[in-house]
C-alpha cells in the first residue's frame, strides 16, 4: 500500500482529533445525558473550566494510545507483533499505581486486572482472556480506547490496523471488546483513502465475525437513524436496549461503542456535531469522544477540525504521557505525529521523515502548530500578546504578536519542559515525568524580526524554574537588540539550578524605546549537548524536586536526612532521572545500601526494564548488567564484599559500546555491541528488596 501524500498532516489531525475529544469529554466522564443536560446542557465547547479542573490532563484514553504503540519500536518493526510483546511493553512502561491506567482493583479495573497477570508471569494474550478473567472484566471498554496510534501506523490498510488492534487489545480483553477495537481501527485506517462513513463503517463490519453483538448493534443503530432524523430519538433506542443497565462491570463497551457509532451517523462531515452529539450522550466521554475525534479528523484533515469553533489554541498541542520513559512524557501533538507517522513509514518499508530544521525539539513544521508555546501572563508582560504559525522560507514558523508595548513592558511565550503546576489539582493518576532540559545544555533559538516592526525590542532565552516553594522563576540569558528586519541566533548555555527542574523555556522580547509594535518569527528552539548538574534536594519545602523522578518504587521518601532514600518491598524498585537524548555521559554518586538482594546506579535507562547497572549484589558479586524486559544479562563480574550501611563512591560512565565503573574501590568494564544495546536513556538508581540512599548525584558529559 502507498503511503498518502499528506500522510504526516493526517496523523497530526488524527493526534489533535483524539486530544480534543478525550479533553472536552474528560471533565463529565461517567455521567449519564441526564445529568449533562440538567448541568451543561450540549456539550458544544470546552466546560472544564465550569467545573474548575484543568483542561489538559493525565488520562488513561492518551497515555496508552501513545505509549502502547512503542512496541512496535522496541520488539521489532513487523506487521506480526504479537500480544506477548505489547504485553512486555506494558510492564516496562507502566509505574504500578502511579500512570497510564485505572487502578481500580482485580477484577474490577480490566487493565489493572491485566497488569497484575502480566506481572505474576501470565503472558498476553492469556493475560486478558475470557478464560483467566471471566467474561465481565474482559468485556470492559479498554480494548477500544487505546486503539488509534495502531490505525494510523497502517494508512488504507484497514486488515492489517484491525490486526495490530486486535494483538493489543488481547493484552487486556477479549469477546466483543476486542472485536469493537478492531472495527474502529479498521475504519480509522480507511479513513485515510475514504471520506464515505458508511464506507467506513463496513470496511470495519468486514474484520469482525458477522454475528457479533457488535456487528448486530451497528445494524440495529442504521436502522434507527434512517427512522428518527434527531439524534436524541437513537439515543434513547441505545439506552432502552443497549443501556448501562444491561450490560455488567464498570463501563462495558457495547453502550459506549453505540453511542460512537450514532454519533458518526448523525455528523459524518462534522467535526464540531460529532463531538457535541457524543459528549452530550454521557457515559464513558473522554474515551468515546476521543475515538470518535480520532477518527473524524483523520477523514477530515486539519480543515474539519477547524471549521467549527477554536478547539486547536487551547490545547497548543500540548499532551501528557505519564509512563516511565519520563522524557517521553511532556509532549505534543507535532512530536507525536512524527513518531507516529515515521513508524507508519517503516512498517511499509519506506525511509523515515526528515527531521525538520536540524533536528530542533521545536520546529513548528505543520500546519497551525504551536507546540504547546503560550504567552505568559504577568511579570511584567504585556496583555494581548498572541501567537500564530506562518508559512516561512518554505516551512513553518511559530509567530509572536505584540502591541504597545511600553519601557520595559515584555512579550513572553513559553512551553513547557516539565510537569506544570497545573498537576498539583488533577484529580486524576500522577503524572511520571522528567524535565526535557537540562543545566550544562545548550539552547539555541532563531528569531526573525518582521521588517514592518516599529521600534526595536530585545530579545533574550528564558527558562521557568521552580525555586524551593515550588513556585516558578524567571531566568533569562543575555539580551541582543532585534530591530525590524532583523536575523539572530542567541544561544545559552544552561545554569546551575541548584537541583531544581526546568518547568519551561521560551523568549521574551522587551521594548526598548518607548514603544514597540510589531511581530517576531521563532523559526526553532533547540538544545543539545549532555548535561551537567548536581542532583540533591534544594533548599525548602519543595516537591517538584523529587516529582522530577520517575518513582518506581515502594517508598521514595521526603523525610529522611538524605536526598534520596528508597525502598523496595518486593523485586526490584528504580527511580528514573532524564531523557533519551542522553546518549553518552558519566554519573556519580556516594550511595547507601541499607538492606537488600543487590542495589546499585543505572544508565542508560529506557523504562523500568531496560537499562545497564552497576550492582553489587548479597552474595559478594559486583556486576555489570543489561536487563532487558525479563532477561538480566551480566557483562561483567568480579567478587565484591557489600556491607550494609558503608558509604560506597560509585561511578558508571558509558560512551559508545563500553560499560565502566569504579565501585567502592573497584573497577568493573564491560562492551555491548549486541543488537539488543541500548544507546540513549536516563539515569537510575536500583534497589532490589531492600532500601538505598545518597545526598547527591551528578551527571556530566563522558
Amino acid at each position: 500500500m502507498q503511503i498518502p501524500n499528506d500522510y504526516l498532516e493526517r496523523v497530526y489531525a488524527g493526534v489533535l482529533g483524539k486530544l480534543v475529544g478525550v479533553y472536552l469529554g474528560r471533565p463529565f466522564e461517567g455521567w449519564t445525558y441526564q445529568k449533562i443536560m440538567k448541568e451543561l446542557g450540549p456539550i458544544d465547547y470546552y466546560v472544564h473550566e465550569r467545573l474548575n479542573q484543568p483542561l489538559v490532563v493525565t488520562d488513561d484514553d492518551v497515555a496508552g494510545t501513545f505509549t502502547f504503540i512503542r512496541a512496535l519500536e522496541d520488539y521489532g518493526i513487523s506487521a506480526d507483533l504479537p500480544a506477548e510483546d505489547i504485553g512486555k511493553a506494558w510492564l516496562n512502561y507502566i509505574v504500578e499505581e502511579r500512570s497510564i491506567l485505572w487502578w481500580g482493583g482485580s477484577g474490577n479495573s480490566t487493565e489493572h486486572t491485566a497488569w497484575l497477570n502480566l506481572k505474576k508471569g501470565i503472558p498476553a494474550p492469556h493475560s486478558g482472556s475470557t478464560a483467566t478473567n471471566g467474561l465481565t472484566v474482559a468485556e470492559q471498554i479498554g480494548a477500544q480506547i487505546f486503539i488509534d496510534g495502531w490505525a494510523m501506523v497502517a494508512p488504507g490498510q484497514p486488515e492489517l490496523a484491525a490486526k495490530l488492534a486486535e494483538q493489543a487489545g488481547k493484552v487486556s480483553h477479549d469477546g466483543e471488546s476486542v472485536h469493537a477495537a478492531m472495527l474502529w481501527a479498521a475504519m480509522e485506517a480507511e479513513a485515510f483513502v475514504s471520506d464515505d462513513i458508511d464506507h467506513l463503517i463496513d470496511t470495519g463490519l468486514s474484520v469482525i465475525p458477522r454475528d457479533s453483538l457488535i456487528a448486530k448493534l451497528i445494524a440495529d443503530i442504521r436502522g434507527w437513524v434512517k427512522q428518527h432524523p434527531d439524534w436524541h430519538d437513537t439515543r434513547q433506542k441505545i439506552e432502552d436496549k443497549y443501556g448501562y443497565d444491561k450490560y455488567p462491570g464498570n463501563c462495558h463497551v457495547v453502550p459506549n461503542h453505540a453511542l460512537m457509532v450514532m454519533a458518526v451517523l448523525y455528523a459524518p462531515d462534522d467535526f464540531q456535531k460529532a463531538q457535541m452529539i457524543v459528549n452530550t450522550s454521557g457515559w464513558d466521554t473522554d474515551c468515546n469522544a476521543g475515538n470518535v475525534g480520532c477518527l473524524l479528523a483523520l477523514m477530515l484533515g486539519l480543515d474539519g477540525i477547524e471549521a467549527g469553533p477554536d478547539w486547536r489554541g487551547p490545547i497548543a498541542d500540548r499532551l501528557l504521557i505519564s509512563s516511565a520513559d519520563g522524557g517521553n512524557s511532556i509532549n505534543d501533538a507535532v512530536r507525536t505525529a512524527y513518531y507516529i507517522a515515521n513508524l507508519g513509514m517503516a512498517l511499509a518499508g519506506g525511509n523515515p521523515l526528515d527531521a525538520p530544521k536540524g533536528g530542533a525539539q521545536f520546529h513548528f513544521s505543520l500546519s497551525g502548530s504551536q507546540q504547546g508555546f503560550r504567552p505568559v501572563e504577568g511579570h511584567g508582560s504585556a496583555s494581548g500578546v498572541r501567537i500564530g504559525n506562518v508559512e516561512f522560507e518554505n516551512a513553518r514558523a511559530l509567530t509572536v504578536n505584540y502591541e504597545a508595548l511600553g519601557p520595559g513592558q515584555s512579550a513572553a511565550v513559553t512551553t513547557p519542559t516539565f510537569s506544570p503546576r497545573e498537576v498539583l489539582s488533577m484529580r486524576t493518576y500522577d503524572l511520571m515525568a522528567t524535565p526535557l532540559v537540562y543545566p550544562g545544555q545548550v539552547v539555541k533559538a532563531r528569531l526573525v524580526a518582521d521588517r514592518h516592526n516599529k521600534g526595536a525590542v530585545s530579545a533574550q532565552l528564558r527558562i521557568r524554574a521552580y525555586d524551593g516553594d515550588d513556585r516558578l522563576r524567571d531566568i533569562d540569558g543575555d539580551a541582543v537588540t532585534l530591530n525590524a528586519g532583523e536575523d539572530r541566533v542567541l544561544s545559552w548555555r544552561l545554569p546551575d539550578l541548584d537541583g531544581q527542574p526546568i518547568a519551561e523555556i521560551g523568549i521574551v522580547l522587551t521594548s526598548i524605546g518607548k514603544r514597540a509594535d510589531g511581530r517576531v518569527l521563532l523559526d526553532y528552539l533547540r538544545w543539545d549537548g549532555a548535561p551537567e548538574l548536581t542532583l540533591h534536594r534544594p533548599a525548602g519545602d519543595c516537591d517538584f524536586w523529587r516529582m522530577a523522578w520517575v518513582n518506581g518504587v515502594s517508598f521514595f521518601s521526603k523525610r529522611y536526612p538524605p536526598s534520596f532514600r528508597i525502598s523496595q518491598s518486593r523485586d526490584e524498585g528504580i527511580v528514573i532521572h532524564g531523557t533519551r537524548q542522553w546518549t553518552d555521559y558519566k554519573l556519580s554518586s556516594d550511595i547507601v545500601i541499607h538492606l537488600g538482594n543487590y542495589g546499585g546506579v543505572c544508565a542508560r535507562v529506557q523504562g523500568l526494564r531496560r537499562y545497564y547497572a552497576v550492582r553489587a549484589t548479597r552474595d559478594g558479586k559486583l556486576q555489570i548488567v543489561r536487563t532487558r524486559d525479563a532477561d538480566t544479562l551480566v557483562l561483567a563480574e568480579t567478587n565484591f564484599d557489600l556491607l550494609f550501611e558503608k558509604t560506597i563512591p560509585v561511578t558508571l560512565t558509558v560512551k559508545g559500546s563500553r560499560i565502566s565503573a569504579l565501585f567502592g574501590g573497584v573497577v568493573l568494564e564491560a562492551q555491548d555491541t549486541s543488537a539488543e544495546a541500548f544507546t540513549n536513556g536516563g539515569i537510575g538508581l536500583l534497589i532490589a528488596e531492600g532500601a538505598m540512599s545518597t545526598d547527591k548525584v551528578h551527571v556530566s558529559g563522558a
